[in-house]
């Protein structure tokens, strides 16, 4: 099948950073699902993991964990899917990934495609809707516990990106919030506002100033997707007391002694902890992202799918990557057959 890997982590502007390869077709078992790949997207995971993890014992590393497809086959146990149905994932970091033809997973982290979108569409949600619903509802737990006397909002730091696009809806459409989102270009301010959010703020300028200058009071949520280390200092400042705060990305250092004065909670988010520990709940995942489908059918959000970056290939995926890595990507880019 073909497949795009790499053996060494290089810049990605190095000729052997991404290469289209052959490998043999993945043999279900178990519970898994071989899903025939219709299109992909790219996450700041897969630059990350390129950047840095040497493949072991000299074979070749397989990116990408979202993708939307069809099932070709399943393993002995698998219950939950038949051949034939159409179904979006976002992996697991223990396996290769999605960026070929082919991909083995576990049925228990995947969810039905959306009957309104198509494959393109579809492949941007999985991986970021998990993120920012588990940010949310499990983490922050912003519908069952609101926070005595602060304000009933949430600033969602990155607002525009891939995980903020869909955290944006989700925290509009399903809660009562008011939804504060950063932005810095005019561009992705528009499409902050587009998705559903209250207010846009500058994170390129003090946050603090800025959310007391909104006239709502201290937001009793803080949810941070990306320059956390920047902005910390002004979080301790502009969260309320006893508010929670979460994050999903990975700072050189993380000071949380300023939150101390207010007993704010902290919480990291990472999508693959239930996969990568096969905790008890793991089948949380597949039935989330079956509520994401729902809701995408119902018209309550949308794809995330800013930029479709054509044929599933190592030309493309590199395109994706730098952009990516220049943080001035804005939703989800997505390639789209091989």
């Amino acid at each position: 099948m073909r497949a795009i890997g790499y053996k060494t982590p290089l810049p990605i502007d190095n000729d052997d950073a991404l290469v289209d390869i052959d490998l043999p077709r993945p043999v279900p078992s178990g519970r898994d699902l071989l899903v025939a790949v219709k299109a992909i997207s790219v996450n700041p995971v897969d630059t990350k993991v390129r950047a840095g993890v040497k493949p072991e014992n000299g074979d070749w590393k397989v990116l990408g964990w979202d993708a939307a497809g069809a099932v070709v086959e399943t393993g002995p146990d698998a219950k939950l899917f038949k051949v034939g149905d159409a179904v979006f994932l976002a992996g697991a970091l223990t396996r290769n990934g999605t960026n070929a033809e082919f991909h083995l997973v576990d049925e228990r982290i995947v969810g039905h495609k959306p009957e309104t979108l198509g494959w393109a569409e579809a492949a941007a949600l999985p991986l970021t809707a998990i993120t920012a619903w588990e940010a949310l509802f499990d983490r922050l737990d912003v519908k069952n516990h609101p926070v005595p006397g602060a304000a009933p909002a949430i600033l969602i730091i990155g607002g525009a990106g891939g995980v903020g696009s869909i955290a944006v809806q989700l925290a509009r459409q399903l809660t009562d919030l008011t939804v504060i989102a950063t932005a810095s270009r005019p561009e992705t301010r528009d499409w902050a506002i587009t998705l559903g959010a209250h207010h846009v703020v500058d994170h390129s300028k003090p946050l603090a100033a800025q959310i007391a200058a909104l006239g709502i009071g201290a937001p009793a949520f803080v949810f941070s997707t990306t320059q956390t280390e920047q902005h910390l200092a002004d979080i301790a400042e502009l969260i309320a007391p006893q508010g929670r705060f979460a994050l999903i990305d990975d700072p050189a250092s993380l000071n949380i002694n300023p939150f101390k004065r207010k007993s704010i909670s902290v919480h990291w988010e990472f999508m693959f902890t239930r996969s990568m520990f096969d905790t008890a709940d793991i089948a949380r995942q597949g039935a989330l992202l079956n509520d994401v489908s729902r809701l995408v059918d119902e018209g309550v959000i949308r794809t995330t799918l800013a930029e479709n970056f054509g044929r599933i290939d190592a030309a493309n995926l590199k395109r994706a990557h730098k952009l990516l890595e220049s943080g001035q990507a804005r939703g989800k880019i997505v390639l789209e057959s091989f």
